[in-house]
């Protein structure tokens, strides 16, 4: 019993001794930062590096169900025809409209909304974002029936007492892109203001009392104070406008299933899903996916160089 009992007692006092090594380690300063970093890098390599990979790699190959050839740069040069060019057009105009709205009015909003003046400014704020609370699914159903075609639809109705024709808002290249920019922007104008809200509480209060003292008014604080403070926040708010619109498909499936006439509606990811998912042509599926990453980095890179990110700070 002696020696088994001693026996014991020294595997328990060095199993201890593991124990408190192994915790030293998962607590010390070398490794708890990569300990607490690893579920980020994770997921990175998981949900983000490893599907761009496999794109590309899905890219070379035409894939049929059961088999895949690889075809090298066949898909690439499919992309060279008159549908591509169609909804690349259309995912440009709309990218460039939705910026038009969506950073200078949420801007002169949300510096209203700031204002302790505004009455109900509460209100007007959860107002404002509610839309982003709504899905565009339900807010397309909404937009669908109030810009139908039929003379007794709300707008249409509206637009014959005033004296005007009537329109088919899906059936034209124009009024078509009004519903589609109407409809993102009804949806993330809110979203936006609460991202210059959160960059104008950073804004010290004692430059205004200073430009007050100066006599500048409130346009010349707006230019002078406001505008050249929010610039992080307005870089940022363009870079992921940029990518929402390139990126958009559910403000055209709403009011077309991706079948819209003459491709009024078309956009680069609708012509992804039509023909990787539609046609079951998943490498040329990728193909316009690894081309669409292309546009929107090379896109989103010069407007963060001519916007001042990678200047050197002097």
């Amino acid at each position: 019993m002696g020696p088994n009992y001693s026996y014991t007692q020294e595997g328990q006092v060095a199993l201890q001794r593991k124990r408190k090594k192994a915790a030293n380690l998962l607590f010390s300063q070398k490794f708890a930062p990569y300990l607490f970093v690893s579920p980020f890098i994770i997921s990175f390599l998981v949900f983000v590096l490893y599907p761009i990979v496999s794109t590309i790699h899905m890219s070379f190959y035409q894939i049929l169900p059961g088999e895949s050839t690889f075809v090298g740069l066949e898909n690439y040069k499919r992309l060279w025809n008159e549908q591509f060019f169609t909804a690349f057009s259309n995912s440009l105009r709309y990218t460039f409209w939705t910026l038009i709205i969506l950073i200078p009015i949420p801007l002169l909003l949300a510096v209203c909304l700031n204002s302790k003046i505004l009455p109900a400014r509460n209100f007007f704020r959860s107002a404002l974002f509610l839309p982003a609370l709504t899905s565009v699914i339900v807010g397309g159903m909404i937009f669908n029936l109030m810009f139908g075609q039929l003379d007794t639809a709300l707008i249409n109705s509206i637009l014959i007492k005033l004296g005007f024709e009537p329109k088919k808002w899906t059936m034209g290249a124009e009024t078509g892109m009004f519903l589609m920019v109407l409809l993102a922007s009804w949806r993330w104008i809110g979203v936006n203001i609460l991202y210059f809200l959160a960059g104008l509480q950073n804004i010290p209060k004692d430059l205004y009392e200073a430009a007050d003292i100066d006599g500048a008014n409130a346009i010349q604080k707006f230019f002078m104070i406001t505008v050249p403070l929010l610039k992080p926040v307005s870089i940022y708010v363009l870079t992921i406008s940029i990518y929402g619109g390139f990126r958009m498909f559910e403000e055209s499936y709403v009011f077309w299933q991706n079948q819209s006439p003459g491709d009024i509606g078309l956009t680069i990811v609708g012509y992804l899903y039509k023909e990787g998912f539609e046609f079951n042509n998943f490498g040329f599926g990728a193909a316009i996916g690894v081309v669409l990453l292309l546009i929107v980095l090379s896109i989103n890179l010069v407007q963060l160089k001519y916007t001042g990110l990678f200047k050197k700070e002097e």
